[in-house]
């Protein structure tokens, strides 16, 4: 698809980054540089690279070069420590490392691995390159690793095929992407998330307008200035947006396609969008290992706000109790789901990868997501929790969300989330952590009681603490597994 976009619009803008453009016919003849190196160093379909720095043209040649020669990426975040980053890439069995010179920097050298710094020693290893060949690929093979955010523990290398990928580009042009559609990417391109979309407006032939990192004044300008069509966000995204000083003498006329995922988009925040930023909002529900997905649009279903929509298109979702038996669409039990999108496995890691499935009576393969759920009568997935994240009190289950939906009603509150600590007389205990709105008098031990006072008695907090900001991933979900490693101790 590259390659017919830069014969049918060589000259149209593919990628934009800090001034810069790369057209059409420059990305597809970088492409096939790359492609022609990897096999020019050996590196055959199968084997794995990983990929390491922050956004810039290279880093998305150097991806798509990749898959040109069917070579897999493994994208690796640079929030990671180097032990970390070493670990993941001898998971990837990866026999090549593509970083910039701040990763590089602080990942020590064993030589294992032969390197390719992107921002200084990028044309060098592309000089005399020689034309690639065709790849034996198929529908089978690797795509990229993936690897997992780490929220509730070391991270996991999803494996998603071409197949997969492919799927995922299918549902592109339902969503007016093509060669007059502007996309700005603000996500790192390290995320599940940015990739989808970046392949889907390349692809297509339309121009992707790229951030090295996300900041809403920065955002809002790049916006008006390159008439953006299409977005996707986080909900932490969106907030930081509606509250910027500029955000009200912004022209976003143009930008009437926005999609967000990633991490919980609260009813309210919904709505400012709606009120604040016409044209259509696209929630999506879903992961990155795949399987079911719901897609809300938001516009459309003013009064669904507190759920993430219904199964999309060719998608099956289910409920499932503790023991794997299917549950009636109204009670609460894990969301499992199948596709077209579903992940090949973890890699390496097979015993994880059969605690991710679950099979239908027929043999159907569904993928688990952990997530609590259920369907109201209209067929609206309305989530409840995290599974890992449930906290049982005392002989009762308590789902956080519920907890956070309370507080979330109090004027004080800017931020919180909820998570179950030791409790020595309950077995586990709600502790909140909060960030303030700016200017509130509220203390904690207030804001914790006028909470208990409109929870139930089972969910009461046992304890309430104000933070600066909450711990979170590149793509906006909060890493409650660091509140509560945090916390350190047990509560009465």
């Amino acid at each position: 698809m590259l390659a017919l976009q830069a014969r049918l619009r060589g000259r149209h803008p593919a990628l934009v980054l800090d001034g810069a453009v790369l057209d059409h016919a420059s990305l597809h003849a970088g492409i096939e540089q790359v492609a022609g190196a990897l096999q020019r160093d050996g590196l055959r379909p199968g084997d794995a690279i990983v990929l390491c720095g922050a956004t810039s043209l290279a880093y998305v040649t150097c991806f798509l070069g990749a898959a040109r020669a069917g070579v897999t990426v493994a994208p690796l975040p640079t929030t990671s420590t180097p032990e970390q980053l070493a670990g993941l890439a001898a998971n990837a069995d990866a026999r090549r490392l593509f970083l910039d010179s701040s990763v590089a920097a602080t990942w020590p050298d064993d030589g294992a691995r032969p390197r390719v710094l992107l921002d200084t020693g990028w044309t060098g290893w592309l000089r005399d390159a020689p034309a690639p060949q065709a790849a034996a690929v198929s529908a089978q093979s690797a795509f990229n690793i993936i690897y997992s955010s780490g929220t509730t523990g070391v991270p996991k290398g999803i494996v998603q095929s071409c197949g997969m990928r492919w799927a995922q580009l299918q549902r592109s042009p339902a969503n007016g992407f093509g060669p007059d559609a502007v996309t700005l990417l603000s996500t790192p391109l390290c995320s599940n998330l940015t990739l989808t979309y970046l392949f889907g407006a390349l692809g297509l032939g339309g121009t992707v307008v790229l951030m090295r990192k996300f900041d809403a004044g920065r955002y809002l300008a790049l916006a008006q200035q390159h008439r953006a069509t299409h977005s996707v966000l986080v909900p932490v995204q969106f907030r930081r947006l509606l509250d910027h000083a500029d955000f009200d003498r912004t022209d976003l006329s143009t930008l009437t396609r926005r999609f967000c995922a990633g991490a919980p988009f609260s009813a309210a925040l919904k709505a400012e969008v709606l009120r604040r930023w016409p044209g259509a909002l696209t929630e999506y529900y879903g992961m990155t290992e795949g399987g079911g997905r719901t897609e809300l649009q938001a516009e459309r279903f003013p009064d669904k706000l507190h759920t993430v929509g219904r199964p999309s298109a060719g998608n099956d979702i289910r409920l499932i109790d503790e023991d794997g038996r299917q549950l009636p669409p109204h009670e609460v039990g894990e969301i499992v789901g199948r596709s077209a999108t579903m992940m090949t496995g973890y890699h390496g890691l097979p015993e994880k990868t059969r605690e991710a499935e679950w099979f239908d009576p027929a043999g159907l393969r569904f993928i688990r997501t952990g997530d609590m759920g259920r369907f109201d009568d209209d067929g609206f997935l309305v989530l409840v929790d995290r599974r890992k994240d449930m906290v049982i009190s005392g002989g009762f289950n308590l789902y956080p969300s519920d907890l956070e939906a309370v507080l979330q009603q109090h004027p004080a509150v800017a931020d919180c989330a909820v998570v179950g600590v030791a409790s020595e007389r309950w077995g586990e205990t709600p502790v909140a952590f909060v960030v303030a709105q700016p200017g509130s008098t509220a203390s904690e031990m207030e804001l914790r009681d006028w909470a208990n006072e409109r929870l139930g008695k089972s969910q009461r907090l046992a304890e309430l603490q104000f933070v600066a900001e909450l711990p979170r991933s590149e793509v906006g979900k909060v890493l409650k597994r660091a509140l509560r490693d945090g916390f350190g101790r047990a509560v009465p």
